[in-house]
């Protein structure tokens, strides 16, 4: 059979030069189309007929399959570059590397080594250098890594108080056998740890402080530039938002076709990239943008892999891969404020089976020593979310409509906490996924609320420079984000352990605690009234919610057992109930 014939995806063609010139030739249009990541996971006769403007004639088709025929695939070996044992002469004597370190770190801050030492060869893989840290009965190994021009960094999350010890170990014999000590303090004012999971469907911070996540999305935001980038934090700096969703790498796609000041690898895209070299100014620079998202109580869930790709990043090879995870985890486990990503819409990455998304997940947490939060993000077709290693469900919606209304019964299916990351963008762009209002993004935020999920935002408003927040931050425009503020310190004002969904009645879904708390939410709904039937001998202090003009009316009295609730008649409305006393 040839390599290449009517079953095979297109990105396998266009990874083979000589038969991407072949499908260049018949279709030049592709080349430059902001949709190859889709039309790469297709194969040639589902391409043929996937758009109504140039449906292909049949012998366009058999003309292509016969000239991609006479082309042998061009099996590339992938192999890792294997480690010296005896990286350094015997001459070189052993713990001789020139070592600065902190004398103390506070408990959930970043506690780090410097050494610096050998750089001949190519310290990247040549290289390998962790440390042990001790205190007590704790024993806790980290890997270090390579920055660059002789300097080797080994970064620690410190996660009990008391006095550490630690002692290098490498293959480099004057990286080998440091050994040295710290003391780690409480931690400061803001330093709430890292976010877990709690009461299966919430989060809270380590110090068991709840943490309610309100999101948006940025993907590329930090491959724009110290203006725009800068623009960006300051727009945080006043937004709800204690979540970003962004990615590692570059973007491409329509709205996206600058290219990045700097690169993650040694090369160039015309001479090729050199996979084991990593770019240590490309890193230094999204950590220090991580490390600012930090200072502003922003968690970082970060996009380890994505499909959207011009340069070849998503398509590497098995071992490149599996070296650059080492590595960005190495560098960033450290930050308390990680979230792991592996993919946003992990389903359009041709390249990528289930087995190398579960080869991908049990590297991450096998060299994350914190158990950071980790998901998987899908576009088509959802994860497999009750594999062990994923802490939550980062969701997005698959029906253009609805969407957060499916929050309850992703609950009961999954029974892990459900982050709706892509609900769709507030905007004005052509495509649904980036249309909608300011007032259906808020709805579907309450939609999820009220049924015990979280929501995130995210905003595509058409700009002359084609900075759409989505993807490259700058600032809003839209009307949604007050208003999801606003709904922010209703939650945040409700009940300790978060909303969970109450039984409700058939048109109207409520939250609380029962008999304690209730919170009704009528949406699109436009009531002049609603009547309650609550359990006699509790009484309630009643608010009537405006969601979108952000208005809180506490009614005359109090309520018990049966009792009319007059309401405003326009869409949008809640009724908070809370026990008085």
């Amino acid at each position: 059979m040839p390599a290449f014939n009517d079953q095979t995806k297109i990105g396998h063609i266009w990874a083979n030069e000589s038969a991407r010139k072949v499908l260049l030739k018949h279709v030049p249009e592709l080349e430059k189309s902001p949709y190859l990541s889709f039309m790469k996971m297709r194969t040639l006769p589902q391409l043929a007929v996937s758009n109504e403007a140039w449906i292909w004639p049949a012998e366009l088709l058999s003309s292509i399959l016969k000239e991609l025929a006479l082309i042998e695939d061009e099996a590339v070996r992938d192999e890792e570059p294997r480690q010296s044992a005896d990286y350094e002469s015997d001459l070189v004597s052993m713990g001789s590397a020139y070592t600065k370190a902190p004398d103390w770190a506070e408990k959930w801050g970043i506690f780090e080594i410097l050494l610096k030492g050998p750089n001949h060869g190519n310290p990247f893989v040549d290289v390998a250098i962790s440390a042990v840290f001790t205190c007590e009965e704790r024993s806790v190994q980290v890997s270090g890594f390579y920055d660059g021009e002789g300097i080797y960094r080994i970064r620690f999350m410190p996660e009990h108080e008391g006095e550490w010890r630690y002692e290098t170990i490498s293959n480099a014999r004057s990286l080998h056998g440091i050994a040295g000590g710290f003391i780690c303090i409480q931690p400061s004012a803001g330093n709430n740890g890292p976010v877990r999971v709690k009461d299966t469907f919430h989060f809270a911070y380590e110090n068991g402080m709840a943490y309610i996540p309100i999101g948006t999305t940025c993907y590329a935001w930090s491959h724009q530039g110290e203006k725009l980038e800068t623009q960006t934090l300051n727009t945080l700096s006043a937004s709800p938002f204690n979540k970003l969703r962004m990615c590692v790498f570059p973007k491409s796609y329509q709205f996206n076709e600058n290219e990045p000041e700097l690169y993650p690898y040694e090369g160039s895209l015309a001479q090729g990239w050199d996979y084991t070299r990593f770019n240590p100014a490309y890193f230094r620079h999204l950590e220090n943008r991580i490390a600012e998202l930090g200072e502003l109580g922003i968690e970082a869930d970060l996009i380890l892999f994505h499909a959207y790709d011009r340069w070849g990043f998503s398509e590497m090879m098995r071992s490149a891969d599996d070296r650059y995870l080492r590595y960005i985890v190495a560098r960033l486990s450290a930050y308390r404020h990680i979230w792991w990503s592996l993919a946003n819409e992990y389903d359009l990455m041709w390249a990528k089976e289930e087995s190398d998304w579960e080869r991908i997940a049990a590297i991450v947490t096998e060299n994350d020593p914190y158990n950071h939060l980790i998901s998987i993000h899908n576009c088509f077709a959802f994860y497999d979310y009750k594999r062990s290693w994923i802490t939550h469900c980062s969701v997005q919606r698959i029906d253009v409509y609805r969407t957060a209304e499916n929050t309850t019964e992703w609950r009961l299916e999954w029974n892990k906490p459900i982050v709706i990351d892509e609900c769709a963008y507030e905007g004005n762009i052509d495509m649904g996924w980036g249309n909608i209002t300011g007032q259906e993004m808020v709805r579907r935020f309450w939609e999820g609320a009220i049924r015990g999920g979280y929501v995130g935002h995210g905003e595509t408003y058409l700009d002359p420079d084609d900075v759409l927040w989505w993807s490259k931050g700058g600032k809003l425009h839209g009307e949604s984000s007050q208003r999801i503020a606003f709904l922010r310190t209703i939650m945040e004002s409700g009940p300790e352990g978060g909303l969970n969904p109450l039984k409700s009645e058939w048109d109207a879904p409520s939250a609380g605690i029962k008999d304690q708390y209730y919170l009704f939410y009528y949406g699109l709904n436009q009531p002049m009234y609603r009547h309650f039937s609550m359990k006699p001998g509790v009484s309630y202090e009643v608010e009537v919610i405006d969601t979108w003009n952000m208005t809180i009316k506490k009614q005359p009295g109090k309520y018990e057992g049966s009792f009319r609730i007059e309401l405003p008649g326009t869409s949008y409305a809640a009724v908070r109930m809370t026990k008085v006393g």
